[in-house]
C-alpha cells in the first residue's frame, strides 16, 4: 500500500510545513481538505512546499465551482506542481451546499457525472479553440470564442471521487481514476460494503478493470508510547462523525447503533459535537480508528493490506487544541518514516 498523508496547520505556512516533512518521511501523496480553507488554494500552498509527492484535494466540493473554473484551477495547479496534481471531488451535502454556497444539488449521482465529464472535456480541449458544446441535464456547457493562451502540463488530470453510499461509489468506478473514502472507514467497511460496489460499478464500465481505480482509504491515526493517551486523544474525532445521524448505517454496521444514539442523544442535550469524547466508548473508538502505540498502529494498519490500494493517514484533530493537535500530527509523521524508510 501506499502511504498518503493529510496535513493539518493552524496557518498555511505551519500547513505547508508538514507536507514537507511528511514527503521527507516518505508520505507519496499529501491532501489538502475543504471547509475551514478553500482545497484549491491550500493544494498550492504544499504544492510550493512540495518536490516530488504528488498533491491533491480530498476534497473539493464539486459544485459550489463551475467544471470551467475546477477545470482552470486544476490546470493551473497541475502546472504549478510540474504535473504532480490530483482532483479529488466530493459532493458535500445538500444543506452546505444550497444553504451555505447557494449551489445547485439536483441529483449528485448524476450532477457529479455531468461535472466530472465538463471538467475532463475542458481540460483537454483548452488549447484548441474549438467549441465546448455538451448537453446535460445539470451541468450542460456552450463555450465557443475560448483558447487558452497558455500550454498545459498535461490535457488529461487524474480525477479522484470521494463516496460513501452505494451509487456515488459505482460511479467512482465506472468514471473514477481514484476512489476516496469517508474519514472514518474500518478495513471491515471497505470490505463487506465498499469493494462489492466498486466490482459492481466496474462490471457496468466498459473496457475497465480494478487497476483503473486507485482506492485510497481514508484512517485517522492517534499514536503515542501510552495507548491509553493515544485513545483519548482520538475520542472527540469519534464523537464528531458520531453526532451525525447521516453516519447510523456506517456505526451500526459495526455493531455501534446503540453507542452512536448515544453520543447523538448528548449532542442533541447541548453538547457541542466537538466536545464529546466522554461519550465515546473505547470500543467505538477501536472500530473506526487506528490507535495505540506505534507496533499496535501498523498491525491495525496492516489490515488494509490487499483491500486498498493506499491509505491516506491523518491525525484526530476533533476536540483537542492546536498544540494537542501537533503533538498528534508529529507522531503520525513518524510512523510514516517507519513504515516507508523516508525518502529516498
Amino acid at each position: 500500500m501506499r502511504i498518503t498523508f493529510a496535513p493539518w496547520g493552524e496557518t498555511l505556512a505551519e500547513l505547508a510545513d508538514a507536507a514537507r516533512r511528511a514527503e521527507l518521511a516518505g508520505a507519496e501523496v499529501v491532501w489538502a481538505p475543504e471547509l475551514h480553507r478553500s482545497a484549491t488554494v491550500s493544494a498550492a500552498a504544499l504544492i510550493q512546499a512540495t518536490s516530488t509527492a504528488r498533491v491533491g484535494t480530498a476534497i473539493a466540493l464539486a459544485f459550489t465551482r463551475s467544471p470551467m473554473v475546477t477545470a482552470l484551477e486544476a490546470l493551473d495547479l497541475d502546472e504549478l506542481s510540474g504535473g504532480r496534481f490530483v482532483l479529488g471531488l466530493g459532493t458535500g451535502v445538500q444543506r452546505l451546499n444550497e444553504d451555505w454556497h447557494h449551489a445547485r444539488w439536483g441529483k449528485p449521482v448524476g450532477h457529479l457525472r455531468e461535472t466530472v465529464r465538463n471538467i475532463r472535456h475542458f481540460v483537454a480541449h483548452a488549447t484548441s479553440g474549438d467549441e465546448m458544446a455538451l448537453e446535460g441535464e445539470f451541468e450542460p456547457m456552450r463555450i465557443r470564442g475560448y483558447e487558452r493562451p497558455y500550454p498545459v502540463q498535461r490535457t488529461e488530470i487524474p480525477v479522484y471521487l470521494a463516496a460513501m453510499g452505494p451509487a456515488m461509489t459505482r460511479l467512482a468506478a465506472r468514471i473514477g481514476d481514484g476512489w476516496i473514502s469517508h474519514e472514518l472507514c474500518s478495513p471491515a467497511y471497505l470490505a463487506e460494503r465498499i469493494l462489492p460496489e466498486i466490482d459492481a460499478g466496474l462490471a457496468q464500465a466498459e473496457g475497465r478493470s480494478r487497476q483503473d481505480v486507485e482506492l485510497v482509504v481514508s484512517a485517522c491515526c492517534s499514536v503515542d508510547a501510552d495507548p491509553a493517551s493515544a485513545l483519548e486523544r482520538v475520542r472527540g474525532h469519534v464523537g464528531f462523525y458520531a453526532s451525525v445521524r447521516t453516519y447510523a448505517d456506517f456505526f451500526a454496521f459495526h455493531g455501534l447503533g446503540e453507542a452512536q444514539q448515544r453520543v447523538v442523544e448528548a449532542f442533541r442535550s447541548g453538547r457541542g459535537a466537538e466536545h464529546l469524547a466522554q461519550v465515546v466508548t473505547p470500543e467505538m473508538v477501536d472500530a473506526v480508528t487506528l490507535n495505540g502505540d506505534r507496533d499496535r498502529v501498523v498491525e491495525q494498519l496492516a489490515a488494509y493490506d490487499g483491500l486498498a490500494d493506499a491509505v491516506k493517514l491523518s491525525a484526530p484533530t476533533h476536540g483537542l487544541t492546536p498544540a494537542e493537535i501537533r503533538a498528534g500530527q508529529d507522531q503520525v509523521v513518524d510512523l510514516i518514516e517507519t513504515l516507508t524508510g523516508g525518502r529516498p
